[in-house]
């Protein structure tokens, strides 16, 4: 048994003897409402967890409200969480500047924020927001991968980078400069950034292929990620084009630019694409299609968003069965931030997460992948910031 499994009994609001009641927000209206199908596939993953007995004898109560990614109703609707619902906790809420809005509110009321759906890398600063932790890997390490990618193998490329204009896309920005270190100013190029209401990124584009760029790296959200492969077949325009995680969904992203265009797109993982064959026989693979036939088959089965809120609902399972009986809101932290080698069903099998009171990272590691025909397809080791 867990050695820090509490053996007495502590419950705080948001549990009773047959619930424990979370809460989340998600854009399921908006820009980025195909997000929301995170939220959706988490429903249906409790309510597989709750038809084979709950945790410990208590149900699951996800209670998911529609913020449309603006951190203003994000405001408004996890306050109703907190002071009408009285959840325990919040869980996977999604969007970097909505959870940035509501960090101090949840930790100043200890109130965890576990998991979030952003990769800010103030989700992992457990001396400053010691009630908050992510989940994928924050946003420097990813661009920071994608920087030794480039110096190993186009030592001489003239880099570009697209990036949305708000606290997390300037964060690629800064990871990348520190990455490319003293060549920076050589290596890149040019920059160019768009605000989320913006109608296209087109001109972008047109100004990243004028400046000579040779190693696109495309750090756009999912709706201008789109437009960005379709803008640069339009163009002619064949860069190395190194595509974000949060962008290589292929039903969500790549087909809607036209599956054709995205051949050769590179991207990195840290779990395993579904698609893949290497995959058939896999058990983790298995228990993810189970559970997509009962309890969501009208899910994407392409879709990151599907595979990213599945581990992520596994994970959280994981933490509640490490409580014992003590749900108090101290405990699930401890449960949260003293998680050793778990392996989750769809990560890769390399892979296991570990975390302690002083390192809030969740998943820490990659795998670099390249797009060919209809599927992504892993190359290279396994890579970390």
């Amino acid at each position: 048994m867990n050695s820090l499994l509490a053996a007495d009994r502590q419950l705080d609001p948001g549990v009773s003897d047959t619930e424990i009641r979370i809460g989340q927000t998600m854009p399921y209206s908006g820009p980025l409402s195909a997000a929301s199908m995170i939220g959706k596939v988490q429903a249906a993953y409790f309510h597989m967890i709750n038809d084979r007995g709950g945790i410990n004898g208590r149900k699951i109560n996800l209670i998911s409200y529609d913020d449309a990614a603006m951190p203003s109703k994000t405001v408004e609707q996890v306050r109703r969480l907190v002071e009408n619902d009285e959840v325990l906790f919040t869980f996977q809420t999604l969007g970097s500047a909505s959870n940035i809005a509501v960090e101090k509110y949840l930790n100043d009321r200890r109130i965890p924020q576990l998991f979030v759906g952003g990769r800010a890398t103030r989700f992992e600063d457990p001396v400053n927001f010691p009630w908050t932790m992510g989940f994928a890997p924050n946003l420097r390490t990813e661009i920071r991968v994608y920087a030794r990618f480039i110096l190993d193998n186009y030592p001489n490329a003239k880099v570009g980078l697209l990036y949305q204009n708000d606290e997390s896309g300037k964060g690629y920005l800064t990871g990348l400069k520190e990455a490319l270190g003293s060549r920076a100013g050589e290596l890149l190029v040019s920059e160019a950034s768009y605000d989320v209401t913006d109608p296209t990124v087109d001109s972008q584009v047109v100004r990243l292929e004028a400046a000579g760029v040779d190693v696109f790296i495309n750090m756009a959200a999912q709706r201008f990620a789109t437009q960005v492969i379709r803008k640069t077949a339009e163009l002619g325009w064949k860069p190395v084009h190194l595509i974000g995680v949060g962008s290589s969904s292929i039903d969500a992203v790549l087909v809607p630019a036209g599956i054709e265009h995205a051949k050769g797109l590179i991207s990195a993982s840290s779990f395993k694409e579904t698609a893949d064959p290497t995959w058939a026989d896999d058990d983790g693979l298995k228990r993810w299609k189970a559970f997509m036939d009962a309890y969501y088959p009208e899910g994407d089965r392409k879709s990151i968003f599907t595979t990213y809120g599945y581990s992520a609902a596994e994970l959280l399972v994981q933490v509640l069965r490490q409580c014992g009986d003590n749900f108090s809101r101290e405990n699930i932290m401890r449960q949260a931030t003293h998680l050793q080698n778990v392996k989750l069903d769809l990560l890769l099998p390399e892979l296991s997460i570990s975390t302690s009171p002083t390192d809030y990272r969740v998943v820490k590691e990659f795998r670099m992948m390249r797009f060919s025909d209809e599927r992504w397809e892993p190359f290279g080791p396994i890579v970390a910031d």
